[in-house]
């Protein structure tokens, strides 16, 4: 711009003299705006950031929660798991705890997930007597009354396993433990394969519901 006589001195313009809405995006060259620029009480609102595809596993702390509410249904919050390696017989009719460490304690998050349970265990029967198993939770037989969820045959080595999706509907600790009976008058022993002792497992997993 050209003056007459003596150019003024610059001054720079101050925030009164700007009109408010009178800087534009356009009027921002890009890059203008850094990260020093940004105050850290600037609170920008989480629906102004555009994170797509942004979020590395780096940004993710190995101790970070992940609230269960933002898992989908059938995802798994929690497992627990026991084992036993000892051979245990039992001659009864009516069933009985199969194995005392063949037993978990899980507490759901909600009264509306389920727990999924799988046991597995190798059984011996003696002559003339079946082994019959099942779960149970707490105090109840989850499988089909007397006949459980599984048997193995007369005089014989036989690997169960076992597995139910179930609601126990509560936020309580539950209990899901390993139990058989003798048929016959015969008798059963649980952890014991044609080799010897064998190893026993029961899992319960909490699926969201």
């Amino acid at each position: 711009m050209a003056f007459i006589g003596n150019q003024p001195t610059a001054v720079p313009l101050t925030s009164s003299q700007l009109v408010d809405g009178i800087i534009t995006t356009a009027k921002i060259a890009d890059g203008a705006v850094v990260n020093v620029d940004v105050n850290s009480t600037a609170a920008i609102a989480y629906s102004k950031l555009n994170l797509a595809t942004s979020i590395v596993n780096a940004d993710i702390s190995a101790s970070a929660a992940i609230a269960t509410t933002k898992l989908g249904a059938g995802a798994v919050l929690q497992v627990v798991t026991a084992t036993d390696s000892t051979q245990r017989s039992s001659s009864s009719s009516t069933f009985v705890t199969a194995s005392n460490t063949l037993s978990v304690s899980i507490t759901p998050s909600s009264a509306s997930n389920k727990v999924l349970v799988i046991a597995t265990a190798n059984i011996a029967t003696g002559s003339g007597a079946q082994g019959v198993f099942t779960i149970f939770r707490g105090a109840t037989n989850l499988g089909n009354g007397n006949g459980g969820m599984t048997n193995v045959i007369t005089n014989n080595y036989g690997t169960i396993t076992m597995s139910i999706l179930d609601s126990p509907s509560t936020t309580s600790s539950t209990t899901y433990q390993v139990y058989g009976r003798a048929t016959s008058g015969g008798s059963f022993v649980i952890n014991s394969g044609a080799g010897g002792d064998t190893l026993g497992t029961i899992t319960a997993l909490e699926i969201k519901g």
